[in-house]
């Protein structure tokens, strides 16, 4: 902007140099954009034309808004002269609040998630209506002369919230509706977007842009046109102007949301990265490449640093029990510990004598009262496990001198209060591997722990069996007079072992030798200058850490006092410390920063009290580099009570090095503590950068004093070799002195790591022939030997190749509206591990009071902060509801178990924000297709590219010798009258209720007669000529059959079409009618139930009834014959219409010439009508069948499957398409065997119907379809044993087929054949059938001929079209079952979807039939000829181009084996891959969507089915939930994580909707694209949609 107002020319000379000499730099990359900017700006500043009212003395961009808080604060600092304003540490959340507002240009605009409202807790969200103002237009294009936006003079004093709340919220708006409530946040955009949307259309939706890719030359942008004028919008945009691919219009509601998520991911994040490493495969992952203008350390190499000489005072005792006896006989009387109770009054004081005798009682009862006296429990050396509660010090003290006394060795632990404590389980395995087998507690703790009903202690998840022990004092034998401990010197043996907690959660033993604690204690006294008798106040656990250090350790070895304040006092009175430093006047005071933090909180209700006895204030965790926030405000406010800034003294330790470095209480006021003000990005590279003018992402960091007295430390490389670092480098802190852990119990590995590690010199020989500890600190030693701490090892996250600190996330996270949204202390960040890369992860607790709205304003608030200062992306952001975090003993969040909560999807949150689109960025290069090579060069006789060509043919018809007397007729109506005069009392159909009883049946001649009676009532009642087409409505059975070939016998055109569901007229009828409707249906026949329906008061309000046509009832029929039955002129004349829906959701109509049929894609389970989708889009199709064809199908099969007369057969199919309508209505006429027939309807109320009817029958052969196979498998699976003693068994069954139109579903066949096994099911007779539009059975597996055989593939080779195959189990392998064999008289080539060439063995293309029963086309009103001529009469561009294929849009490939066919030739098994329809094609990759839900599928037990479309290019993924609701939210990052580990795809959208709302039709298939309109047009009524970002 600046330079655009300013003519070159205009510069002085020198000026124009210096810029010349930048634009260098910057091209040169020795300076970054943001440097160049900031120079660029200060040069040309004097030369701006200055806004009126802005004196020219200040540059511009240096001012910032200053609250009226924060300058008050600014000058009483000043006025005090503490230290200059820029190290104050709360910088950080003006930092905060200044990169928020560099957000206001960029306007992210973060479509908010929908959520059902039973999601939404709060109720005060429904009368909450926010102002309706659009931000789109504000200030865009508008004169703003800096990009900072700084406000002129007059706004200076505006209050800093109200700027930052107008750059960031922008506007927001409301939307809600009945089914679920939608809470829009930052809708400003989505509102703009929608005022674009009104005026520009945007074209060709088949084609939307690829805005997944990280490039911007393919984005389309959405330009207003000139000189139109902005208007305003009803909410979400105008919904005629968006539509589904198929030109649906759709409630824009989602669409809108989308649009703007697609609109915000536009924008480009962060630039292509060019290198790639090889993914064991051609699927490239980028690798991040070393940033070329990274910082880099240039200091010399780090020397070691020495602490003070550890003085040798004479009258130190020579081992800690050795102090217990001094004071516990000179001075019984002394006080030692103070407990308290809650509230705040003195409990119990324990003096030194008590403390002597009792713990003298304990060690002897310890080692001679447990066992017997020849074999005593506990031996010295033994470990035993100390169980006491935090508001019990004393006999915890107690108990740990007994021990000491005792020379057994202490455990302390937590106290176990339920079976699942978070982490108690890895606690017992420490018990476990420390051999632990008595645990000494208190009565209290005792009482309180579960016991089970016979009031024994419950064996707690992965604890040894242990033998609880009660110290109190009555509950002990007194020792025998002549009995005293033998106390010794301080030698190497173990004194007691500290449990430690790591980042992935495991539980380690630091042990600690007598010398290590004495000298320990020693070092202590002479850091923090100990005196006897000294008050020191503890609120720290004492069980562990700086708590079990100052108050029970080196307590006692000085005679001092503890006053002990326990958690729960804290929970109830904040301030009960700072007013027991004044009650006692305690020299000496322990807390962590977080007890600070609450002081001030409730310090107002405080006058009298006074710090100034205080002469030393530790704060344990003042190795964290935030704690200096809460040491500042702490100083600040307490400053009036006589707080001296030099008595506050952090100090760093560990459980491994113990203290580390502790700041000294200093006499001198004079002398400043250290600070440091370091750049994060420096930071990020390992780097220490002292930041001068970038006042956004600093760290100030406060020094943790110097090393311990007799130690030394350095600092070595985090990774790899233990080098020295250079004294600019960040590194882990070491420490080599007698006072530290010496190694973790039984770990001699991990020991040899962390406690006997020996630094190197970059010439790669050790410093010092002593080893050395790692502490788990980052840092580095300052100047004057002072040590600073910028975070942890457990909290360092890699992200592409930077490193960042928990520590840092958490406390930019809290900079934004501190506190005002989340709780201080309920925060929790760590990294997870997705696609080679970590990504980071952020969960809050939410305060209950903050609306859905609040909350997510804030998270994408918290996401701008954390990319403006840490320049880092955060991968998902959830907030949990209070309290339901796991937490430690002590109340803190327990971090390991929330990270595996996380991934097991059991946190529960109640919103959350997925960013994989912006922090993913090492996805694959995008595959760019390549031309295909001319087929001048690949084709030589029967071989393409060197391979043999892909065509396989089932057995030549005219070859096949049988007495198929059917062959002699060419009409099936002419097959049926010949069975009713040759056979005329042979049963064809016998239908099954749910009992299992036969409900009705037909032989030869009952048939013929019904269906002449059909014919006279076309003829007489209906006035049908020939050719009319009638439509069948009617429920399976008997009926269907006899109204089918009666309209053979009258000449008429049959439909079956399934009758409306009476359970659901509204949604089912319309279907109905559309049928009936697109297939020009001269009458409608049907049976007197089904009439009922249609003339119903429900089935007027959903359709027009008047528009029906004739309406004939079957269940009254005339007694005439007809004069003659209709003997069709042509055998390619129409037999029947098949209205069938594909899985595309296109309702196509084919011709059997004689035939047609129609399927409509309500179904769920068989017979099952799930909600319906009413905007269905349709493109009207029917496959024409004729006589020949029809013919020819039934032939095919009978041969295949040797159907004759003395057979059964039992189908549970639905008979209104397909393969299940020819198996139902036309082989048993043809082939002469019996059909069971077995409504899939049935089955909901008897699952076990069908194989008991298969058992009883004694059949070979049986046909059902995928939801059949599921509900047996489903609820069949336990009653296994029950079906056997009632006598089922399937010894007898040769074929069970599956009947389906997609690639075959392993893992139900294979569940299914397994569950069987038991009933004498043999696994091979399982198979699946392929057919499609264009041919109805193409494969079936039949009797003869080998098993189906199993294939793996490569899952990533099959994205690029191409077939690798693999071995079982590798990774990425997909099982691909073969889907039957070749039916009599089909041939199969694969071909090149695109060029239509030829492919070879093994190339995965489209696969193409030719064959006798192949449909003639598609039945059109529009007259499609294109489709018609390309689906059903296609040729291959060469090789072999006379032949006439139809083309099935299935994508497959044909593989040789080794196994013989039945005519002794090698056999050519058919593999289905998936629908080209269906197929995704995202980053250049074809995806099938079942191997993406198959992923999904397994993320979490409680995601029952999965569906995936694509919507402008966005993956969007719809989840079945059966769970509560409350697991809605768990499941968004588990999808989107295992989709990108699997798939290396980023989703989208994700949409959680309740069981049953994916649409499948009646073979179990589901229907995307019906569901995809459903989504868009907003009637899903989703529990939760999640917009990734």
């Amino acid at each position: 902007m600046a330079d655009r107002s300013i003519d070159s020319l205009a510069l002085p000379l020198e000026v124009r140099a210096k810029l010349a000499e930048l634009d260098l730099e910057l091209s040169e990359g020795d300076i970054t954009q943001k440097g160049y900017e900031k120079k660029k700006s200060k040069l040309l500043g004097a030369y701006l034309p200055q806004p009126p009212g802005v004196e020219s003395s200040l540059p511009q961009e240096r001012r910032t808004p200053v609250t009226p808080s924060s300058s008050s604060r600014y000058h009483r600092r000043r006025s005090s002269g503490s230290r200059d304003e820029r190290y104050r540490s709360d910088v950080h959340t003006e930092a905060v609040q200044a990169a928020l507002a560099k957000h206001k240009e960029r306007k992210m605009a973060v479509p908010m998630p929908s959520k059902r409202r039973s999601l939404v807790v709060q109720t005060s969200m429904d009368a909450y209506t926010p102002p309706d103002t659009s931000s789109g237009s504000e200030d865009e294009g508008s004169g703003q002369g800096d990009s900072q936006g700084t406000p002129s003079s007059s706004q200076g004093s505006l209050n800093m919230e109200h700027w930052i709340s107008r750059a960031i919220h922008g506007s927001t708006t409301s939307s809600t509706n009945s089914s679920s409530s939608t809470q829009s946040g930052g809708s400003g955009a989505a509102n703009a977007l929608a005022d674009v949307m009104t005026q520009t259309h945007i074209e060709n939706h088949s084609a939307p842009p690829d805005i997944t890719t990280y490039t911007t030359e393919h984005s389309i942008q959405v330009e207003r046109p000139q000189g139109t004028t902005p208007r305003t919008v009803p909410k979400y945009g105008n919904a005629e102007l968006m539509e589904t691919g198929d030109g649906v219009p759709v409630s824009s509601r989602v669409s809108a949301k989308i649009q703007q998520l697609v609109n915000t991911l536009k924008r480009p994040k962060r630039p292509p990265l060019r290198e790639f490493f090889v993914d064991d495969f051609e699927e490239l992952l980028e690798v991040q490449q070393p940033d070329p203008n990274q910082p880099r350390p240039e200091g010399a190499q780090m020397l070691a640093i020495r602490g003070e000489q550890l003085g040798v005072v004479t009258n130190w005792p020579p081992s800690l029990e050795a102090a217990l006896q001094r004071w516990g006989t000179i001075s019984p009387k002394a006080p030692c510990l103070t407990t308290m109770d809650t509230n705040g009054k003195p409990l119990y004081i324990l003096t030194y004598g008590k403390l002597w005798t009792r713990s003298m009682k304990v060690a002897y009862n310890i080692l001679h009262k447990l066992g017997t006296k020849q074999e005593p429990m506990v031996r010295p050396g033994d470990r035993v496990a100390l169980v006491f509660p935090n508001n019990d010090p004393a006999a915890f003290m107690v108990a740990f001198y007994g021990c000491l006394l005792a020379e057994v060795v202490p455990v302390p632990i937590e106290v176990p209060l339920t079976r699942k404590d978070a982490g108690s389980q890895q606690i017992g395995f420490l018990l476990g591997s420390c051999g632990v087998t008595v645990a000494l507690t208190s009565d209290a703790c005792h009482k309180g722990l579960p016991k089970s009903p016979t009031g024994e202690i419950l064996q707690f998840k992965g604890w040894p069996r242990l033998l609880w022990f009660v110290t109190e004092s009555k509950h002990l034998s007194k020792p025998p007079r002549d009995w005293f401990p033998h106390i010794k010197d301080a030698n190497n043996d173990t004194a007691y072992i500290e449990y430690k907690t790591c980042k992935d959660g495991s539980v380690l033993g630091v042990t600690v030798t007598r010398i290590a604690l004495l000298t320990h204690c020693q070092a202590l006294t002479q850091a923090c200058a100990y005196t006897e008798a000294e008050t020191i106040v503890n609120v720290l656990d004492f069980k562990k850490d700086v708590g079990l250090w100052h108050g029970i350790l080196t307590s006692v070895m000085n005679m001092m006092h503890v006053i002990s304040i326990p958690y729960s006092l804290m929970k109830v009175n904040p301030l009960s410390w700072i007013q027991k430093v004044y009650a006692y006047k305690a020299k000496v005071a322990c807390v962590k920063s977080r007890d600070m933090h609450w002081a001030l909180v409730a310090h107002r209700d405080q006058r009298d009290i006074n710090l100034t006895s205080l002469r030393m204030l530790i704060v344990a965790d003042g190795a964290n580099p935030w704690s200096i926030s809460s040491c500042d405000a702490f100083l600040n406010v307490f400053q009036s009570k006589g707080l001296r800034p030099e008595v506050i003294c952090p100090c760093a330790s560990s459980p491994e090095a113990l203290t580390v470095a502790i700041r000294r209480p200093t006499d001198d006021t004079n002398q400043p503590p250290g600070r440091g003000v370091l750049s994060m990005h420096g930071l990020s590279y390992g780097v220490i950068r002292v930041d001068s003018e970038e006042k956004l992402s600093v760290l100030t960091v406060q020094d943790v004093g110097l090393v311990m007295p007799g130690g030394v430390m350095c600092v070595v490389r985090p990774e790899g070799i233990p080098l020295l670092c250079r004294t600019d480098e960040i590194g882990e802190l070491c420490v080599c002195s007698i006072a530290a852990g010496t190694s973790y119990y039984g770990l001699s590995g991990m020991t040899k790591n962390t406690f006997e590690m020996f630094p190197m010199m970059s010439s790669g020989a050790p410093i010092s022939e002593y080893p050395f500890v790692r502490t788990g600190l980052l840092g580095f030693v300052g100047p004057g030997g002072m040590v600073f701490v910028v975070g942890k090892m457990d909290g360092l996250m890699v992200v592409s190749g930077r490193r960042h600190n928990a520590d840092d996330i958490v406390a930019t996270a809290l900079a934004v509206e501190p506190m005002k949204f989340v709780y201080r202390g309920r925060i929790a960040v760590f990294s997870i591990n997705v696609l080679h890369d970590e990504r980071i992860v952020i969960i809050a607790e939410q305060r209950p009071d903050s609306t859905e709205e609040d909350s997510f304003q804030w998270m994408s608030r918290v996401l701008q902060a954390i990319d403006g200062i840490h320049q880092v992306g955060v991968y998902c952001l959830a907030l949990v509801p209070a309290n339901t975090l796991p937490k430690t003993p002590l109340g803190g969040i327990h971090l390991s178990e929330t990270k595996q909560c996380f991934l097991e999807g059991s946190l529960h949150p109640c919103n959350v924000l997925m960013c994989p689109h912006t922090c993913v960025t090492n996805l694959p290069k995008p595959r760019q297709k390549q031309p295909e090579i001319g087929p001048a060069s690949v084709m030589v006789g029967n071989l393409v590219s060197g391979k043999r060509i892909a065509q396989a043919s089932g057995r030549d018809l005219g070859q096949i010798e049988d007495n198929d007397q059917g062959r002699k007729f060419m009409f099936l109506a002419e097959v049926l009258q010949w069975r009713a005069q040759t056979t005329p009392d042979h049963v064809l159909f016998t239908l099954l209720n749910s009992r299992g009883t036969i409900a009705n049946s037909l032989t030869c001649l009952q048939l013929h007669k019904r269906a002449e009676k059909i014919a006279v009532m076309l003829m007489e009642r209906g006035h049908l000529q020939d050719g009319d087409h009638v439509a069948l409505v009617y429920p399976p059975g008997i009926d269907l059959i006899a109204a089918f070939y009666g309209c053979l016998y009258a000449g008429c055109v049959p439909i079956t079409v399934r009758p409306p569901h009476p359970q659901n007229i509204a949604t089912t009828l319309p279907t109905v009618k559309m049928i009936v409707e697109v297939s020009r249906s001269a009458c409608i026949m049907t049976s007197q139930f089904v009439v009922k329906l249609l003339r119903s008061r429900e089935a007027g309000a959903a359709v027009d009834v008047r528009t029906w046509p004739p309406v004939l009832d079957t269940d009254d029929l005339p007694k005439r014959r007809p004069a003659q039955i209709y003997k069709p002129s042509n055998p390619d004349t129409l037999a029947y219409l098949d209205f069938s829906v594909s899985t595309t959701g296109m309702l196509a109509g084919v011709k059997k010439n004689y035939c047609w049929e129609v399927e409509d894609s309500y179904t769920g389970a068989p017979g099952i009508y799930t909600q319906a989708l009413p905007s269905i889009s349709i493109n009207q199709f029917t496959h024409n069948m004729s006589h020949a064809a029809t013919s020819a199908l039934c032939r095919s099969i009978k041969l295949q499957c040797e159907l004759y007369p003395s057979r059964e057969v039992a189908i549970c199919l639905d008979p209104y398409c397909g393969l299940g309508f020819v198996l139902w209505c036309l082989c048993s006429v043809y082939s002469g065997h019996q059909s069971i027939l077995i409504p899939p309807s049935e089955l909901e109320i008897n699952p076990s119907l069908w194989l008991l009817a298969v058992s009883q029958y004694k059949v070979r052969d049986t046909f059902c379809s995928y939801s059949v196979m599921e509900l047996c498998t489903k609820g069949l699976g336990s009653q296994t044993e029950s079906l056997k003693t009632r006598g089922l068994d399937l010894s007898r069954v040769r074929t069970c087929v599956v009947v389906a139109e997609e690639r075959p579903r392993i893992a139900l066949t294979q569940s299914f054949s397994k569950l069987f096994k038991d009933l004498n099911l043999n696994p091979r007779a399982v198979s699946t059938s392929f057919g499609c539009r264009v041919n109805l059975a193409i494969c079936l597996q039949g009797t003869s001929g080998p098993d189906p055989t199993t294939v793996y593939v490569d899952m990533r080779a099959l994205r690029h079209d191409r077939v690798r195959l693999v071995e079982r189990g590798s990774p990425h392998s997909l099982p691909l079952m073969e889907s039957g064999k070749i039916l009599p008289g089909v041939r199969i080539i694969i071909a090149n979807p695109e060029t239509k060439g030829p492919l070879g063995d093994s190339h995965l293309g489209e696969i193409w039939v030719h064959s006798a029963h192949n449909a003639s086309g598609y039945f059109t009103i529009y007259g499609d000829e294109s489709l018609q001529s390309d689906h059903f009469n296609s040729r291959l561009s060469f090789g072999d181009t006379q032949t006439v294929w139809a083309r099935t849009g299935y994508l497959g490939f044909l593989r040789r084996t080794d196994l013989t066919d039945a005519n002794g030739e090698r056999h050519d098994a058919l593999y289905v891959v998936g629908a080209l329809d269906e197929a995704m094609e995202l980053r250049g990759m074809r995806y099938h969507p079942i191997d993406i839900e198959t992923s999904v599928i397994r993320a979490h037990k409680s995601i029952t089915e999965c569906a995936v479309f694509t919507w402008t290019n966005l993956l969007v993924v719809v989840v079945e939930l059966d769970g509560s609701e409350q697991e809605a939210l768990d499941l968004v990052p588990l999808v989107t994580n295992v989709v990108l580990e699997e798939h290396y795809l980023i989703v989208g959208v994700v949409v959680v909707v309740d069981v049953g709302v994916i649409p499948i039709n009646s073979r179990g298939e589901k229907q995307r694209m019906h569901l995809r309109d459903g989504f868009l047009a907003d009637q899903l009524d989703p529990i939760y949609v999640a917009y990734n970002m």
